[in-house]
């Protein structure tokens, strides 16, 4: 799945589960949650964390064609901070974990300095920075903490010994970030990976990619073989649940070009100005957005605090959907708190019930 879609975003929201297990639910099914998490972490993955998207779970294959980004940190210089002694921070990161093996901020002295969760202290910063430029990297959280290590221990010689100049690195991402949407504008592929969209223009004559027009788009676009030959069978879709940080809905003026469905992420959103919810989940109704789920859980019972319907059929999709993800995350129970609109509240109530049944 990560090698199909080349990232996969993390973030600390926890509702039904962390977003990274959401999108593995998405596109394997119930899968449990252990596995899921032994299969993204840990010396039996084949992954690292780094800046793509966002902060992101990657291939480890593709620890060369994050070069550039690399490159582009040291020439920026350190973060955000002024130490007075960076230098002397660094060394002290890079020297526990040389003698010590692999360590989190906690052991590494603390995150924080006591003050709000940016209040990074001295020696996260520090690693955060050697992080940035490569010398240190995650392949490991425990707890959702990043599980720091010297890259030259934890990335296996053959792919850290390959140097790919900016336009390589470029060549690749933009060519994977298409091959992970199917159809793609310039700025669509931009957005995937964190390429600036002037670099994807450079190189996209240097890809294998195939420029296409699309019904109502206003912009030229760009697919692969592998996609018109999918286009070529009957594509297939479920209904679930998808994570406001599945790449499925990254770029959002994406989502509403493909599926005619707006969707924005209100986590932030003052409660009083929220529309649908604090982590309300696009419900997937085989090949369309249908809907929104804002859900929660008390004990046992997936709460759906609020359901939007936007087609015919969103119901039946958001009914089967809510079951699912219910039986994933062990809830014996499901309540319906609101549906908008609200006629629709008890076609969906009983949806539901035969759902279950």
């Amino acid at each position: 799945m990560l090698s199909r879609l080349g990232a996969v975003q993390l973030d600390t929201i926890s509702v039904l589960a962390r977003s990274h297990e959401l999108v593995a639910f998405a596109r394997l099914g119930p899968i449990g949650r252990k596995r899921i998490e032994k299969a993204y972490w840990g010396p039996s993955s084949v992954t690292f964390e780094y800046w793509s998207h966002a902060a992101c779970v990657l291939p480890l294959e593709d620890w060369p064609a994050y070069s550039f980004k690399r490159r582009a940190a040291v020439a920026r210089g350190r973060r955000w901070h002024r130490l007075e002694d960076a230098e002397k921070s660094c060394s002290y990161v890079r020297e526990r974990l040389k003698t010590e093996g692999p360590l989190s901020a906690r052991d590494l002295g603390g995150a924080k300095k006591g003050g709000p969760w940016w209040d990074w202290s001295e020696t996260k910063i520090a690693a955060e920075w050697l992080l940035d430029i490569g010398e240190i990297v995650c392949r490991e959280r425990r707890g959702f903490q990043r599980i720091y290590d010297l890259a030259e221990r934890a990335i296996p010689r053959d792919l850290r010994d390959i140097e790919l100049s900016d336009e390589a690195c470029y060549v690749e991402l933009v060519t994977a970030a298409a091959m992970a949407l199917g159809v793609a504008t310039a700025a669509d592929i931009a957005a995937y990976h964190g390429v600036a969209h002037r670099h994807v223009e450079q190189v996209v004559s240097d890809t294998s990619l195939l420029p296409v027009k699309v019904e109502g788009w206003d912009q030229p676009a760009y697919t692969t073989q592998s996609a018109l030959r999918t286009l070529e069978g009957r594509l297939r879709g479920r209904a679930v649940l998808v994570s406001p940080f599945d790449s499925l809905t990254w770029y959002r003026e994406r989502t509403e070009r493909l599926f005619g469905f707006r969707h924005r992420l209100e986590a932030y959103v003052p409660r009083s100005k929220r529309l649908h919810g604090y982590f309300s989940m696009p419900v997937l109704g085989a090949d369309r957005l249908v809907g929104l789920v804002d859900p929660a859980r008390a004990g046992n019972t997936l709460v759906a605090k609020h359901v939007s319907l936007d087609t015919k059929d969103a119901a039946a999709h958001a009914a089967t959907a809510l079951v699912q993800a219910a039986a994933w995350v062990h809830s014996d129970n499901i309540v319906i708190e609101r549906v908008s609109p609200e006629e629709r509240a008890s076609e969906l109530k009983v949806l539901l019930a035969a759902a279950q049944s």
